[in-house]
């Protein structure tokens, strides 16, 4: 079962297959730890360990030689209790793997290496779960960056970034921003909590009577009917003829749909035309057949004069309609401009949601224009242009042009007064005490005492006479309830309430705070039974608010920060644009969501016979079917070079250096991320490539590598890095598909430390679906299990980890399985 030997020419399917049968999880039987306290096997690994060893890897791990300072010979085999265990760990990595002993040195039967692994694996089990019991676990973070804006978002009912002061997190080692070694804080941090809070409850509450609303009506069919009298009627031009414009429908323009003719383009893109406002709501005319036609990709701009108030909603609805069946729904993206001079301007997106135009009629968003960066000059005079406002509609789907004949601007806009954000935390008849105590519970995610709610209450009765209103007092103790530990911390204590499980849940699956129902079975004592835990895990990931675990976790343990920073030089690569980035940003998040909410098999991830890509990517692939739109689409993969998570371009493109791809980068990568086996650092002094030498600048990357792995301080830590970088090479810095750099055919062979073969991206796929699938779906299980515990993984936590990895393979590996596993397994749950 630990041969290493590659079938030859079977499929990646058939591959995936084998490695499947093949797993040690399906086959070994976990050692049983009865209820005697477990002793160390000490006379079976002198019996039958120690001369397999001995026989093997003392000649290099010994005590006349140390390869890489580490002697076995030395390591203390009480597993249980002794010190040595992270080596003993590293064994059995290497083992396993087939990467020791070194393809020079006489190879280890598998037989030997069958008894070696399996008494190790025994031990560590028993080990693990030995010290786990003994040590336990407890954990004590700050909520993230990104947690405290959700939870406050669903707390107060606001779509606002709460949390844009605040500073963004480091990563831990795994590299998530949630470990408990990372997020502590400080007594100034604390003072910046408050102060946040108590700007985020003077949002959401109001005083007063409701404020007067203005309306801003843009009769896009008036205006193409006088553009349309001007076409057919134009004014004689007594100094000089001129030839009618020619309208270019490549550009917005308006249309008189009946007659299908296109009539003028705006001029000045509408930005020159101020339209006026009134404070009395006018009817919307009836639908017109002239209006203003935007095609794919285009924007127009609406100018608001300088009338915005400071506070409220600004509510733009647009009539609009699809002008052709044909490439897809148009999508419509707000944004917020501003001129203040001849020199400078600034546009903003305002829309987290592009509306998609599927029927004709009414659309709209709603944006709160305290959190829009406003025009500073506003209202002044201060250039000949004056410092107005303006909103931007663009239609973002590159084949669909959309019909626009009405614009509506209500500001400051409210459904319902007092807003429903007011009503939340300051219902009406409801006295202090109902108001602190309800707040509190849902703030803090459990029930309250007696105590801590007369604490609250003393404090507001102590300051009430301070403010002028009651309301004023009120949010004064609410920022204190929000800038305590039981709001910002998340606790893990020895002996966990299932309020704490509540929230622990919550925050790995929602990133926020539990509602109602997570709440109401911690209040029940019902949300430890495994039964009601499994169904609260498939309620919460068909809940929207799951979407946020997956952007978290995806960009997280793919270290998908290097994209948003990747730097293309756009010389060398022309077709590389800001559309097709965003598209890669999303694409990893796509793919997990397609595997998650279809309980699909983790090992889509090494490797799938499908995409989720938009119209940017399958251009950017060279896929042959048609896909229209920015919005991902599944779609079936007939060639092996691109399906699962390592050919995606965003992930190839961010582990380049944004001119030629970076095998090295891209090897560190893959043992990092995907298989849990990152290299040990560089030695000092590591000599760099030489590119003024002319002989090595002749040189492809791959021979100038091979040259630098010469070199006998390099040689150890290369030789197991950049196969699978150099495997790669196919794809360029922005991970296109490439037969050729310059005149020389792509050499993408490499042999791996163990003498295996890999021939570019398929041989990698398919060494590791026959070789891997065991290191994967453990590596997989630990970095879930790191996010969702929001702490480093320890030894200790091997037993469990192991558990919960057989039980994923015995149950087929689907995601959403694993996500139950863990959360179901006393490592999560105690």
């Amino acid at each position: 079962m630990l041969s290493l030997q590659t079938t030859e020419g079977a499929s990646l399917d058939e591959a995936r297959a084998i490695g499947r049968k093949n797993s040690t999880y399906l086959h070994k039987q976990p050692r049983i730890v009865s209820s005697e306290v477990p002793k160390p096997r000490l006379a079976e690994f002198r019996v039958k360990i120690e001369p397999v060893l001995e026989k093997n890897c003392f000649q290099c791990h010994g005590a006349k030689k140390q390869k890489g300072k580490f002697r076995v010979d030395a390591l203390d085999p009480n597993l249980l209790h002794g010190e040595d265990v992270s080596w003993w760990l590293e064994v059995f990595d290497v083992l396993s793997n087939g990467e020791m002993p070194p393809e020079e040195d006489v190879q280890m039967t598998d037989t030997d290496r069958q008894t070696v692994v399996d008494w190790l694996s025994e031990e560590l089990q028993v080990a693990s779960e030995v010290r786990r019991h003994e040590k336990g676990h407890s954990s004590f973070r700050r909520i993230t960056r990104y947690e405290y804006n959700y939870a406050l978002q669903d707390l107060l009912g606001l779509p606002i970034d709460f949390a844009r002061d605040l500073p963004p997190e480091t990563t831990s080692e795994d590299g998530f921003k949630n470990s408990s070694e990372l997020l502590q804080i400080s007594a100034s941090q604390l003072g910046q909590y408050r102060e946040l809070a108590r700007e985020a409850l003077l949002k959401a509450t109001v005083k007063g009577d409701k404020p007067q609303e203005s309306y801003f009506a843009i009769n896009l069919s008036e205006i193409a009917k006088a553009e349309n009298a001007a076409k057919q009627n134009p004014k004689p031009d007594r100094k000089k003829k001129k030839k009618p414009s020619t309208v270019r429908e490549s550009s917005p323009h308006y249309l008189d749909r009946d007659a299908g003719e296109a009539i003028s383009n705006p001029r000045y893109n509408l930005r020159g035309r101020s339209y006026p406002s009134s404070d009395t709501f006018t009817e919307a005319p009836p639908a017109s057949s002239l209006g203003l036609a935007i095609p794919g990709r285009g924007k127009t701009a609406f100018n608001l004069g300088s009338e915005l108030p400071d506070r409220g909603n600004l509510r733009i609805r647009v009539r609009a309609s699809r002008l052709s069946e044909e490439g897809g729904p148009p999508r419509l993206r707000l944004y917020y401009a501003f001129q203040a001079s001849n020199n400078s301007h600034a546009t903003t997106k305002l829309s987290e949601r592009d509306l998609t135009i599927d029927d004709a009629g009414f659309y709209e968003w709603t944006v709160a224009l305290s959190e829009i960066g406003r025009n500073p000059f506003r209202g002044q005079r201060v250039t000949k242009i004056n410092s107005t406002e303006s909103i931007v509609i663009e239609n973002r789907n590159p084949d669909s042009a959309v019909f626009i004949d009405y614009v509506e601007v209500q500001t400051p806009a409210y459904d319902q007064w007092p807003p429903e954000s007011h009503v939340r935390i300051l219902p009406d008849q409801a006295d202090a005490e109902e108001i602190l105590s309800r707040f509190m519970r849902q703030a803090w995610r459990r029930d309250v005492s007696r105590q801590e709610i007369e604490r609250k209450l003393s404090h507001f009765q102590r300051i009430r006479s301070g403010y002028e209103k009651e309301q004023d007092a009120l949010i004064e103790v609410l920022a204190n309830a929000l800038a305590s530990p039981h709001f910002l911390y998340v606790s893990r204590s020895e002996e966990p309430s299932q309020f704490e499980l509540a929230t622990r849940l919550s925050v790995f699956l929602w990133s926020s705070i539990p509602d109602e129902e997570l709440l109401a079975r911690a209040r029940d004592q019902k949300l430890n039974d495994p039964v009601t835990l499994r169904r609260q895990v498939t309620r919460m990931l068909a809940n929207s608010k799951a979407q946020r675990f997956s952007r978290h976790f995806v960009r997280q343990w793919l270290g998908m920060d290097l994209l948003d920073y990747l730097e293309v030089d756009q010389k060398i690569h022309r077709r590389f644009s800001a559309e097709l980035k965003e598209s890669m940003q999303h694409e990893p998040i796509a793919l997990f969501n397609e595997v998650l909410n279809r309980n699909a098999s983790v090992m889509d991830f090494l490797h799938s016979d499908y995409a989720l890509v938009n119209e940017a990517l399958a251009k950017h692939y060279g896929l042959s079917d048609p896909v229209r739109g920015i919005d991902f689409q599944r779609v079936a993969l007939r060639a092996q070079r691109r399906g699962g998570l390592l050919t995606q371009a965003g992930l190839l493109a961010m582990n380049s250096d944004g001119k030629d791809s970076h095998p090295l980068k891209r090897g560190i990568w893959l043992l990092e991320k995907i298989l849990n086996d990152p290299p040990p650092p560089p030695p000092p002094s590591v000599p760099e490539i030489d590119l003024a030498d002319p002989e090595i600048a002749k040189m492809t990357l791959k021979e100038r590598m091979e040259d630098h792995r010469n070199d006998p301080a390099c040689h150890s830590c290369h030789a197991q890095i950049d196969p699978w970088g150099i495997a790669f090479e196919n794809f360029d810095a922005v991970g296109s598909w490439r037969e050729q750099i310059g005149d020389k055919p792509v050499d993408a062979s490499a042999t791996l430390f163990n003498d295996e073969e890999l021939n570019g991206v398929e041989g990698l796929k398919r060494y590791l679906l026959l070789h891997r699938q065991d290191q994967f779906a453990r590596a997989l299980a630990h970095k879930l299990a790191a996010y969702a515990l929001g702490r480093p993984i320890a030894f200790s936590d091997h037993a469990e980890l192991e558990k919960i990895t057989a039980q994923l393979r015995d149950q087929g590996d689907g995601l959403a399985t694993l996500i139950t596993l863990l959360v179901t397994n006393d490592l999560f749950r105690n």
